[in-house]
């Protein structure tokens, strides 16, 4: 892929290599060539790890080689939620989080933050849960912006996530600038990821020349399987072009699940000497 070599690239460690433990993947990681990785909150339900399992998990970054790009706040997905900013049964495991996890990737160099929305809860006015959600944003941004970082916005896809509320760009936007707009701080970004645009109907081209001055990250899957790039539809050629046209400059996530379940065998479509995070 021509249009891969303007990129640089970071391997999501919460879904790639997830056939090892999660403290070998980083080595793994390297071992493939990459020297960046992103990881989903990676201790589950725990807001507050012990310092011995957050100094562990620095080693296997650092002893790898592998700098942490982008860190996921609390995200309960191993439970099946989406993200806990707008859930008030969550509010003081999240604003416990916001420091540890920010703290966390400054120390390996991590300059991304991304905060999952949260499912829609039966039973609470969803005006309230926004409410919350602005609030704790808020909070996670300015953690973000004094450790060097962005805050990060997604929107998933609704056939995946039928309760999360933010499935389209235009959804994910609208909380980014009303973030931005309470902080002053500017540091609120969106989070474009090509397969969940793509799952919901979005042109992904379209998404990148509308919102391109809003992306903070990106990240792919192919569609319809999530699998690596050439197993499905989306013309990563096309999209990586229209990203450099678009000047964005950061790198790309993969977060894909590798096809054959292997993860080692699922980047032969990118060229080892594209696999560094440095372009």
């Amino acid at each position: 892929m021509t249009a891969a070599a303007k990129h640089g690239f970071t391997v999501n460690l919460s879904i790639l290599f997830g056939e090892l433990p999660l403290l070998e993947r980083p080595a793994a990681a390297a071992a493939a060539g990459f020297t960046a990785a992103e990881l989903w909150w990676p201790f589950g339900a725990e807001h507050n790890p012990s310092r011995a399992e957050l100094d562990a998990l620095r080693r296997a970054f650092t002893h790898a080689g592998v700098r942490l790009t982008g860190l996921n706040l609390l995200d309960d997905l191993s439970e099946g939620a989406r993200g806990t900013v707008s859930l008030p049964s969550e509010r003081d495991r999240y604003r416990a989080n916001v420091p540890v996890a920010a703290e966390l990737a400054a120390s390996l160099g991590a300059t991304a933050l991304n905060a999952l929305y949260g499912n829609r809860v039966e039973g609470v006015d969803p005006a309230e849960q926004d409410a919350l959600a602005l609030e704790h944003l808020v909070l996670a941004a300015r953690a973000a912006y004094g450790v060097g970082a962005v805050l990060l916005i997604e929107a998933l896809n609704e056939a995946e996530s039928p309760d999360y509320p933010l499935v389209s760009a235009a959804a994910a936007v609208e909380v980014v600038d009303r973030v931005n707009a309470a902080t002053g701080l500017g540091n609120a970004r969106f989070l474009c990821d090509l397969y969940h645009l793509a799952r919901n109907g979005e042109d992904p081209a379209a998404v990148i020349d509308t919102y391109a001055d809003r992306i903070g990250h990106v990240q792919i899957a192919d569609i319809p399987g999530r699998n690596e790039p050439g197993t499905g539809e989306l013309d990563f050629e096309d999209l990586f072009a229209r990203l450099t046209a678009a000047g964005y400059t950061g790198v790309i996530g993969l977060e894909y699940r590798p096809s054959t379940g292997v993860s080692a065998d699922s980047f032969g479509w990118l060229p080892r000497e594209l696999r560094t995070a440095a372009r």
